[in-house]
């Protein structure tokens, strides 16, 4: 995305899996506000499944490229707080800066725009003056992200890192001979199941199968097809595409996946060579 004319102040994008019912998320505004009045302030989701940090992960990755250079993201899904995880920021090669714990939150995102700095939130100066052990949202990332939109360095926040925690999609993705094991990493309000499994890893095992197509199976229900659109499925019926986050997802057309196949974050997919007579479901 282009840079945003002169003048214009940095937006503040906020990711937490703190909820709607909560004062969490407009307390840490009113922080931000009170530090740094001219932010522009974005919510981009306060609905990530609660502690589900490679939840956080992805959805941060796929939306970092879509808004001005100079956004500073300040994303809390923090089952760590109070504990020794640091806290930290990073800024990107393109001027992107990212707040947040040092727990494999802010990687996906950091690695995609590709790092120039790390520092540990450590001065002082810059968060507020008590701290408590359970809201590090309101206490360290708000005032960190204020500051940095008020145009202070990313070096007068805390010493420099050499390394952040990294986290893995595709980590616990199995490639065999006769079949690929992988497993639903995300559900999104729709009900729709995102997988580990990566166009790269599909198409290279479709490649030892050229004459035969592929099935996608959940548990011991009936195989699934790959189609392009959830329209090219009959109303009702459950299918497989690769949707926007380009990784393999499970859907039901006008339905919700998760509710017919019962299914949850960790729930194996199973990719092989379909039998001759199978037919799409």
């Amino acid at each position: 995305m282009p840079k945003p004319p002169p003048g214009a102040s940095a937006p503040i994008v906020i990711l937490t899996d703190f909820g709607y019912r909560d004062h969490y998320v407009g307390v840490m505004k009113g922080v931000i506000a009170s530090i740094c009045p001219q932010a522009r302030i974005i919510d981009l989701v306060h609905g990530i499944p609660p502690q589900q940090v490679l939840a956080g992960a992805l959805a941060l990755r796929e939306c970092v490229g879509f808004f001005p250079r100079d956004s500073i993201f300040l994303a809390v899904v923090d089952p760590g707080v109070g504990t020794d995880r640091k806290a930290i920021a990073v800024e990107t090669r393109d001027g992107l800066r990212l707040v947040g714990p040092d727990n494999g939150l802010l990687w996906l995102a950091a690695e995609r725009a590709e790092i120039k700095t790390i520092v540990e939130l450590r001065s002082a100066r810059y968060r507020l003056p008590k701290v408590s052990a359970s809201f590090h949202g309101r206490d360290i990332f708000a005032p960190a992200a204020a500051w940095l939109g008020r145009g202070v360095p990313m070096n007068q926040l805390g010493p420099p890192l050499k390394a952040m925690i990294r986290i893995d999609p595709g980590a616990r993705l199995v490639e065999r001979p006769n079949q690929l094991e992988g497993e639903v990493i995300y559900i999104d309000g729709f009900g729709n199941l995102i997988t580990n499994i990566n166009r790269r890893s599909f198409e290279r095992f479709a490649r030892q199968f050229p004459q035969c197509r592929l099935s996608i199976r959940m548990e011991r229900r009936a195989p699934l097809f790959v189609h392009r659109t959830y329209a090219e499925a009959p109303p009702g019926a459950p299918l497989a595409m690769f949707g926007s986050f380009d990784l393999l997802e499970i859907a039901v057309r006008d339905g919700n996946a998760a509710s017919h196949f019962q299914a949850k974050q960790g729930s194996p997919v199973l990719v092989r060579m379909a039998a001759s007579k199978a037919t799409s479901h």
